[in-house]
């Protein structure tokens, strides 16, 4: 299949990296989506828009013939549609009272401070 510029062609996505994502199209072509053509939305992480393996509709921007690569759009294809993939929030649970931590502290903080000061009274009448 011969692939042209405006074409909008089915790819697997085949690798993610922080400034866009490497598919591979319809005959064995490769392209990249670069972050800025992967939504009309903020992209502030790739792999919140794409998933590894994922297969996607991409529009040909331009194609180098020396390099056989492709420059894509996925935002061409679906300006409008979210493609945010939300992460699942798990309730945080409630950890139960306890009697370890700072209240244990509280608990001997007094008889601490004593023990200093005692020793600082026997050290400083020690050296007069």
């Amino acid at each position: 299949m011969q692939i042209k510029t405006g074409d909008i062609v089915n790819g697997i996505i085949t690798g993610i990296q922080p400034y866009g994502a490497f598919v591979t199209v319809e005959g064995g072509h490769k392209g990249l989506i670069h972050i800025s053509e992967i939504s009309g939305r903020y992209v502030n992480d790739v792999h919140n828009f794409v998933r590894l393996n994922e297969v996607v509709k991409v529009k040909v921007l331009e194609i180098n013939q020396q390099e056989e690569h492709l420059r894509l759009s996925l935002k061409a294809v679906t300006p409008n549609k979210k493609r945010f993939h939300t992460m699942k929030r798990y309730p945080v649970p409630l950890l139960p009272n306890s009697q370890i931590g700072f209240s244990s502290l509280k608990e001997k903080l007094d008889e601490w401070i004593e023990q200093a000061y005692q020793t600082y009274k026997e050290e400083k009448y020690d050296n007069i």
